[in-house]
């Protein structure tokens, strides 16, 4: 876009003007408004989980998860102070629930993802159906659907929550409430949901409208396997090594319809061509080691680290060993509204 038109005093007068009717001149704004590339105030930036594990075990001591209603770090992007934002479209933050602990039952028009970073034993309940947590496991709690979190174990749990609160709150859609009790009723057995719908098989009868997929635990282990087969028999992608996406078994579409989740794995020693996306792109090391160069950035990773690539930033893998990496963006709001780009090797 063109520079704006030059000031001049017969000009000032007139935005003046307009100004008490609270207008504006759009020809002043213009080159700031549609911009030729992706212009963001997010930037690349990681977090190392040691040191969240220590401030969360701090909050610990401090604030109890009923009282909180959810202890939560909240990761905010250095270039989005103040805003609750991991990105520019995306919320992300660190959950601790301590043995014996429960995070009462609420609900909310955000929807949620749970990527579990450390700890066994502890549950979460959606919609009357609970579901045990292990490292690597990605959970779902669609938008408006009731949740609770326990810990029976004897050691302290981490996930990473992941939202789509900007987006939300950017059509101003944001509704929630308690349920006034810490735990809901549980009405189906666990497992009942991935049974029903996560082993390539549907009901008979299946008249399914929600958003987001039916089976809300993903296990770590079911996409460590997939991986593990693919890593042997398919081609590497030269940008993403073997990535896959979380899928609706339903219909085949993203798990999860405001946010794309992704796994992907890289080989001991693999070396990524260059690649960009308007989808900016929160990644949590599952397993294994490397550094991600973002731009001019070089980020050196381990697992359970978090780091953030923002949109139209060029970024490139190197795995000192064998990796994993999940990932989430805002890719399927994105597609749908035909707004998303990649540049595959060339940025």
């Amino acid at each position: 876009m063109e520079q704006a038109p030059q000031r001049t005093p017969e000009r000032e007068a007139f935005y003046r003007k307009i100004d008490g009717e609270s207008m504006t001149a759009l020809w002043n704004v213009m080159s700031d408004l549609i911009t030729p590339q992706p212009k963001s105030a997010c930037r690349p930036h990681l977090w190392h989980f040691d040191a969240i594990r220590a401030y969360m075990l701090e909050a610990g001591a401090l604030i109890t998860a009923k009282e909180a209603e959810r202890r939560v770090l909240i990761l905010e992007n250095p270039g989005l102070r103040g805003q609750s934002k991991i990105t520019t479209s995306l919320y992300g933050g660190v959950q601790l629930v301590m043995p014996g602990e429960v995070a009462p039952a609420h609900r909310h028009s955000q929807s949620a993802l749970r990527f579990i970073l450390e700890g066994k034993g502890a549950h979460t309940t959606v919609d009357g159906e609970r579901t045990m947590m292990e490292p690597g496991d990605f959970v779902i709690t669609p938008a408006m659907a009731w949740h609770d979190h326990g810990n029976a174990s004897p050691d302290p749990m981490f996930w990473l929550d992941g939202l789509d609160i900007p987006l939300v709150q950017f059509f101003d859609a944001s509704f929630a409430e308690g349920l006034g009790k810490d735990e809901q009723p549980v009405g189906r057995p666990e497992g009942d949901s991935f049974a029903r719908y996560g082993s390539n098989l549907l009901p008979v009868d299946l008249k399914y409208t929600a958003k987001s997929s039916p089976v809300f635990n993903y296990p770590y282990a079911h996409a460590r396997e997939a991986l593990e087969k693919l890593k042997a028999h398919s081609d590497w992608d030269a940008c993403h090594g073997v990535k896959m996406r979380y899928t609706n078994p339903v219909n085949g579409d993203y798990a999860m319809s405001t946010m794309g989740t992704f796994i992907q794995l890289l080989p001991k020693g693999f070396s990524s061509s260059r690649y960009r996306a308007t989808d900016a792109t929160v990644f949590v090391p599952v397993e294994g080691r490397g550094r991600s160069r973002i731009g001019d950035t070089v980020f050196e990773w381990g697992p359970k680290d978090i780091f953030v690539v923002p949109s139209w930033h060029p970024v490139s893998h190197e795995a000192s060993e064998e990796a994993v990496l999940f990932s989430y963006s805002d890719r399927p709001v994105q597609e749908k509204l035909g707004l998303f780009r990649e540049d595959r090797g060339n940025a």
